[in-house]
Order: structure tokens, then sequence, then C-alpha cells
């Protein structure tokens, strides 16, 4: 059983796995099991190239990102499980049980975070519900968003990055997929507003 599972490892859902696996030395996350999910659909981050997001030097290209973002996480937050390889089909379930179905196993998470990218088909079966046309992107390129009230589109499951309604902009992304984190956390804290900052 995830504490919480995170489904994407674009932009925003590496940014969150990264927040959730920062706060491990905290009391209320000591014993947390966070997992993320990093085969879905193709990342928009394979083909971009970075001149405009601070702290990246220009030329810096999404593939890197990808790569570096990965054995950022393995090195600096092991406990941070990387599920590769998988593809999830469906997620059922609520708060405290979800059950997330991939096409080789099935996990138990009483959290979910959806982070993928905004096109279509959304190939996972259990939110159709929830599925409605981008609310920030161009209509003719009928993009798709899950329905969500600040990132939490019903109790225990989020959302973050393009997906959550969001421009699909390197910064926000991330942005959200840090907020999403916080929420996280937040939660863990018995409601206490919760951040986590590394120090000199």
């Amino acid at each position: 059983m995830f504490d919480v599972l995170i489904i994407g490892g674009g932009v925003s859902g590496m940014q969150c796995a990264l927040v959730l696996g920062s706060a491990k030395e905290k009391p209320f996350a000591t014993e947390k099991k966070i997992g993320i999910v990093l085969h879905q659909k193709s990342s928009h981050l394979q083909n971009a190239l970075f001149n405009n997001v601070l702290g990246l030097p220009k030329g810096t290209t999404g593939a890197t990102i990808l790569e570096e973002g990965q054995t950022h996480l393995t090195e600096v937050y092991p406990h941070v499980s990387q599920i590769a390889n998988e593809k999830v089909c469906e997620i059922t379930g609520d708060v405290d049980n979800f059950q997330i179905i991939t096409n080789k196993n099935t996990y138990q998470s009483k959290c979910v975070v959806i982070a993928l990218n905004y096109s279509k088909p959304f190939t996972i079966d259990g939110l159709d519900e929830f599925i409605a046309p981008h609310p920030r992107a161009a209509a003719k390129k009928d993009r798709l968003y899950l329905k969500n009230e600040d990132h939490l589109v019903k109790d225990g499951l989020y959302v973050c990055g393009t997906i959550a309604g969001w421009r699909s902009q390197f910064a926000i992304a991330a942005g959200s997929g840090a907020q999403v984190a916080t929420d996280i956390l937040t939660l863990w804290n018995d409601g206490n507003h919760t951040k986590v900052h590394d120090k000199i």
C-alpha cells in the first residue's frame, strides 16, 4: 500500500515526487511510502528545448531533464519507488483504497496524483466523468483536462500540470507539481500548512 502514487514522470510528476521525497526527515512523513509510475504517454519534454527557464542553462533539452530527473530522484531520495516500463490502464476506488491497474501489476494507494500531459486520447479507465475540454489551450489543439478544484479531483485524487488545466509552460507545470506535493504534506501534517526547504 502506497501513501501516494504519482502517475507520470514528466515535469509536474517528477517535481511532485522530489518535494514529497524531500520531506523524509519530517516526523509526519518518515514512514510514508511514495511511488511514481514513470512510463505513461509520451512526454512533451522529449522534443523540448529550454532557453527561458530560471535555473536551467540555455539550450537544455527536455530529453536531458527526463533522464537527469530520474537520476536526481534516485540519488537524493532513493526511498521514492520508481516504477518503470508499466502503463497505467485503470484507476478505481476511493481515498485510502485506490487500485491502480497497470499492464503488469495492480497497486494500492491511499492517494493518487495524475501528472500526465493534456493530449488526447486519455487512456486510463475509471476517470471518464472528470474529463473535459482544456480551459487554457487553443480550441483547435483539442486538449483535455481533469475537472478539479485547486488540483483536487475528488478526495484523495489529485491532478497536476497541464492535465490540471494549466498552460504548457515548464515553470507552471513544475509549480503545479510542487503545489500538490505541499498539499499532500499538509494533509499528512494534520492540516498544518507545510513546505520543505533545505538550508546551507
